[in-house]
This record gives C-alpha cells, sequence and structure tokens, in this order.
C-alpha cells in the first residue's frame, strides 16, 4: 500500500506534467466563463478528487500541508482551476465533519467535487425527517461541476433565534443562473444558485457552530490528525491559489525576459537593467515570505490535529493575520512584475495579463482581504478579543 507521501507525490507530479495544458486552456476558460471538461479531465485523473475524502471511502485523505501544495500547483497553472478545485477540495473536507451517515452518501463513489454557497441568504425549516431548503446563494464556485453543494442557511425556529445550519444537497437538486459575467477569475463559473422548497434528510443538515468547532458526532472526530478547524482549513486551503498564481506570474515573466529589449531606451536586454533585476528579487521574495508563513500555519494545524486539540483564539487570530498578510504579499508580487512587463502583456492571449486580473480579483473575496485578517490579529496583539467568529 502506498504511504501518504507517496500519494501526495503522485498527485502533484501528475498535476506539475499538465500544468502548461491549464495554462494554454486558460483563455478558453474565461470565454465560456467556466473551466474547461479538459481540465476537469485532467484532475480527476491525477487524483485531486480524492485528496480529502477519507482513506474508510476510498480517499487519499492526505494532510493539509499537501493538500495546499498540490492546490498552489494548479493555481500555477490556471487561477480559476485552482480556485474551483479548492472550493472542491475544502468543501470535501467539510462534508467530511458530518454524520457518518451522511458521509456514507456523499462519499459513495472514493472521488467527489462538492461546492458551496456560505453566505446565509436561504431558509430551513424543520420538517419531518429532515428539513425544507429555500433560499438562492451568489458566488457559488464550482457548482456547474459539483456532485454535490453545500448551503448555508439560517434555521427558522418560532419563538427562538434564528440559528446557522448547513446543508448538503445533490447539485442535480439546484437551478443555476446565467450570471457570472466578470472581470477575474472569469472561469470559476460561481453563478447565483437557488432551491425552492427543497427537502433534505435530517443527517445531511448540520448546526453551523458545531460544524465551525468541529462538534459533529462522527466516527472520526478526535485525534485523526484531519480535524483542522473550519475556517482556518478552508483560508489555509485558499491562500495557495494566490501563492500559486505568483509563482506564475514569476515564471512567465522570466520565460519572456531573454532577449527583450526596453523600448525608446538603449537597453538592448532588460536582463542588463538593475531596476528590472531588483524588481524580480522583491518579487521571488514576496512569494519565499508567503510561502514561509504557510509553512508555518500548515505546522501548527497539524500539530493540533495530530494532538486532537483545538488551537488557542491567540493562535488562531495569528494564522488569521498570517492568511491575509500572506495573501497581500502574493498580490504584491505580481504587481512588482506587472510594472516591469511592458504593453504587450495586454494582450487577451497572454498569460500574465489573466493572472494579474485574476490575483487582483480574488483580493477582493470577502473572507480573503487583508483588512479583517489583520484587524483580527491586531486585536490579539493589542490585548483586545479578536471580535470575529471566523477563526
Amino acid at each position: 500500500m502506498a504511504t501518504p507521501v507517496k500519494e501526495a507525490e503522485s498527485v502533484l507530479n501528475a498535476v506539475r506534467e499538465f500544468v502548461p495544458r491549464l495554462r494554454e486552456n486558460g483563455l478558453e476558460a474565461e470565454d465560456r466563463g467556466w473551466i474547461p471538461d479538459e481540465n476537469i479531465e485532467l484532475l480527476e485523473k491525477a487524483g485531486v478528487f480524492r485528496i480529502a475524502v477519507p482513506k474508510r471511502f476510498g480517499g487519499l485523505d492526505l494532510p493539509v500541508a499537501e493538500q495546499a501544495e498540490i492546490v498552489a500547483e494548479i493555481g500555477r497553472g490556471c487561477g480559476s482551476t485552482g480556485w474551483v478545485s479548492c472550493a472542491w477540495v475544502s468543501s470535501t473536507w467539510i462534508a467530511s465533519q458530518y454524520p457518518d451517515k451522511a458521509q456514507e452518501e456523499i462519499f459513495a463513489d472514493g472521488s467527489v467535487r462538492i461546492s458551496g454557497g456560505f453566505t446565509p441568504t436561504g431558509t430551513a425549516v424543520e420538517t419531518e425527517g429532515g428539513y425544507i431548503l429555500n433560499g438562492s446563494w451568489r458566488f457559488n464556485t464550482g457548482i456547474r461541476g459539483a456532485d454535490w453543494n453545500i448551503y448555508a442557511a439560517m434555521l427558522q425556529r418560532p419563538g427562538q433565534e434564528d440559528a446557522e445550519v448547513f446543508a448538503v444537497v445533490p447539485a442535480s437538486e439546484v437551478s443555476i443562473a446565467d450570471d457570472w459575467d466578470v472581470t477575474a477569475a472569469a472561469g470559476t463559473g460561481s453563478s447565483t444558485t437557488t432551491v425552492k422548497d427543497l427537502f433534505v434528510p435530517a443527517h445531511r443538515v448540520v448546526d453551523g457552530i458545531e460544524v465551525l468547532e468541529g462538534l459533529v458526532e462522527r466516527s472520526n472526530s478526535g485525534a485523526t490528525g484531519r480535524n483542522y478547524g473550519l475556517t482556518a482549513y478552508v483560508m489555509a486551503l485558499s491562500v495557495p491559489v494566490y501563492i500559486g498564481l505568483a509563482r506564475a506570474a514569476l515564471e512567465v515573466f522570466l520565460q519572456k525576459l531573454p532577449g527583450k529589449a526596453i523600448p525608446y531606451t538603449h537597453w538592448a536586454d532588460q536582463r542588463e537593467h538593475p531596476y528590472t533585476q531588483i524588481k524580480v528579487a522583491v518579487a521571488a521574495n514576496k512569494i519565499t515570505a508567503a510561502e514561509g508563513l504557510a509553512a508555518g500555519w500548515l505546522r501548527l494545524m497539524q500539530s493540533g490535529a495530530d494532538a486532537g486539540e483545538q488551537l488557542l483564539v491567540e493562535q488562531k487570530a495569528t494564522m488569521r493575520g498570517q492568511f491575509g498578510y500572506a495573501v497581500q504579499l502574493a498580490k504584491e508580487a505580481v504587481q512588482e512584475l506587472h510594472d516591469i512587463s511592458g504593453a504587450s502583456i495586454i494582450l487577451r492571449s497572454a498569460p500574465f495579463q489573466r493572472i494579474q486580473r485574476d490575483i487582483e480579483g480574488l483580493y477582493l473575496h470577502g473572507l480573503m482581504t487583508p483588512v479583517g485578517s489583520l484587524e483580527a490579529h491586531g486585536r490579539v496583539l493589542v490585548g483586545l478579543d479578536p471580535n470575529s467568529d471566523y477563526l
């Protein structure tokens, strides 16, 4: 039987081989508003959709650090494909936090793609044997190729305050709007989805707080090495997309650099210009710094999961701040290179302009934009509570 290390290497090496193809497919993904079928087939063949599935269902159940590096490599090939893969893999891990009966349904085939709408813009009402779900959710990344979808909704209880719940439903039961027309991450197909009067059995609906804190009753709770905490895990798997995009920017820039002159100057080789050398070094070091932060929080998360212990609030807030700062560093690295790339990169066929637009757009994601993350971290540093439920 292959060890987790060899399994992770196998998936990672397979992804590395088709990174150039993902990059070539970038324009097609953007034009159609959804990643090409070929990309999904390549990811499936590599085993990407098994990396967060528990072993008892035939999954690879890789540690979070290995999952993160695989997602980063996908992002190096295509930002949209990386973001969709992150959504599918992270939602798969979320499903592993559900009761055993739900897991048995969701993971029946071993390889699975799960998307989600995590802003609670829908409602759930209790009924015999389960709940009736209604609502619409924007930015439902990956739904066009998903098997299942997770919805955050407010459980309406007569005489009590509403409570947030997470419901898992078959993607085939979801209506998808044709409203994804954007300037960044265009291939993610993050359309608005709707369900109306959809019955969801009780075992596929869990309390939001219990999911956040890993308290759902299931056989794989405790010190299994895979219970990382929901917010930390989702962010730890999202940041690699930004790092992958920054790596791609540096790679694409350096590939075009040899023999490239600086127009309207006497510089026949841009590599010889000290400003170019400095900007490239700054970009490379920003990427390395982001990677270093990631390595630190991944070790911390894994040590907690191995011990079956929740991290302290201060540790979670620190990680939250580091997530945000790593995103900022990755974006800045791309901008450093963009500033010295020349006008030819504005061609839609040029990968660099897509990389730059993708990271600029994803930087605005409500959970990933650095402002809230740095605030939570800074509050703890000055002796206040983090003032955030998302740690």
